[in-house]
């Protein structure tokens, strides 16, 4: 007959062991008052029995030195007495010395833990999804200062983020649904026989379909340029070269619409910048003038270097200008200072924000500026000068 063999259950650790394993660790206020204590009952002690052991022997050899006439017991009581008196006012002006040190310890303590409590608690809001919390100052010196402003200025960056998302996905949706709604129209409109699938119809399609895919475009160049993504090949370049060149590209469309283009270009050192990108920057922002200028105005590229250290290439119209309220946001995502412009008309509103980024990538500014409706506009990029090498043949001007 085989014996029947039992597993007895695995005995529970119980709620006891499971507190023990889970108790906190002490905290930063705890272990600041304990390692005080800790150096100030070592201090005191010390001090203590220091003076114990050397202060009745000091006042031993004081005695004989002065030549006091006592007896060996009047002298011992007299040592005995000293040593009595200093041991007890010792022991009490340490333990207030230590108690006086302990209390504003633990004040300062306290202060300290409120300080890393109040950051832990917006550090933690801060990854929950709530940019908006701050911490104040705790004034505790310039190192906390530092961390608190440090702290609100990252929370500060996420809450600009975060709207910034918010803003780019409604106004990305709001450009989106009129070549949807354009593209679904027709193709309803084919469906129920209203209209035939000829050229006309294909060339709304491709149109809706194209300014699609420019948007598309645009959104993921603007994104890689302001996260540093794009890769810029610097070098030493001719100012007077790209503008020379921009013009050149931008003649014909400046031409049909009959605005003047000029050019103008001044004693300046090489610039530090990738010629491509700095191509597609004056293509943008030329672009942005010409949309802005009517017939018969004019539109000028012009460089210069009023610090040896920089170069500016200034693109100045004769246009609509732009208004103070306007000026602010030219750079956004998606704006346009005139809200009745048609998209086939203002762009896709993100040209400038790319140009922005574009110009920030090469550790330059771009800035703008004018006076006002009808008063034109004046874009001015500023980049690092290579070298302070003057271009051959300076103060060249092209006209119409």
């Amino acid at each position: 007959m085989t014996p029947t063999t039992s597993t007895a259950p695995t005995p529970d650790p119980g709620p006891h062991l499971g507190a023990r394993s889970r108790r906190p660790s002490p905290g930063l206020a705890t272990r600041l008052l304990a390692a005080q204590s800790l150096v100030l009952v070592g201090g005191a002690l010390t001090t203590w029995l220091v003076a114990s052991a050397v202060a009745p022997n000091i006042f031993h050899e004081h005695l004989v030195q002065a030549g006091v006439g006592h007896t060996a017991t009047e002298a011992r009581h007299v040592e005995e007495a000293f040593a009595s008196a200093l041991i007890i006012a010792l022991a009490v002006a340490l333990l207030v010395s230590v108690m006086i040190a302990l209390t504003v310890t633990w004040v300062f303590t306290r202060r300290v833990q409120r300080s890393v409590v109040a950051v832990a608690v917006a550090a933690s809001a801060i990854a929950a999804g709530r940019p908006g919390s701050r911490v104040p100052s705790p004034a505790l010196g310039v190192e906390f200062d530092q961390l608190t402003s440090t702290v609100n200025q990252l929370a500060q960056r996420l809450e600009g983020v975060e709207t910034t998302r918010r803003r780019m996905l409604a106004d990305l949706a709001h450009e989106m649904r009129t070549p949807l709604a354009t593209i679904e129209a027709h193709l309803e409109a084919i469906e129920d026989g209203l209209r035939q699938l000829d050229d006309p119809t294909l060339a709304v399609l491709r149109g809706s379909t194209h300014r699609l895919g420019r948007l598309a475009h645009d959104v993921t160049a603007v994104s890689r340029a302001e996260e540093g993504q794009l890769e810029i090949s610097a070098r030493p370049t001719d100012p007077a070269a790209l503008i020379d060149a921009a013009a050149l590209a931008a003649r014909a469309a400046f031409d049909s619409k009959g605005v003047c283009l000029t050019t103008v270009a001044v004693d300046t050192p090489l610039l530090s910048a990738d010629p491509e990108r700095m191509a597609q920057v004056l293509a943008n922002l030329l672009d942005n003038a010409l949309r802005h200028t009517p017939a018969g105005g004019t539109v000028s590229l012009e460089t210069s270097s009023p610090d040896p250290r920089w170069v500016e290439i200034t693109v100045r119209d004769t246009g609509e200008g732009i208004t103070p309220e306007a000026l602010a946001h030219v750079f956004d995502r998606f704006y346009r200072a005139d809200a009745a412009r048609t998209r086939d008309q203002g762009g896709s509103g993100i040209g400038l924000t790319i140009t922005r980024a574009l110009v920030a990538a090469h550790h330059g500014a771009i800035t703008a500026r004018s006076g006002g409706k009808g008063a034109g506009a004046t874009f001015t990029v500023r980049l690092p000068a290579a070298a302070p090498v003057r271009r051959a043949g300076s103060g060249d001007q092209r006209p119409c």
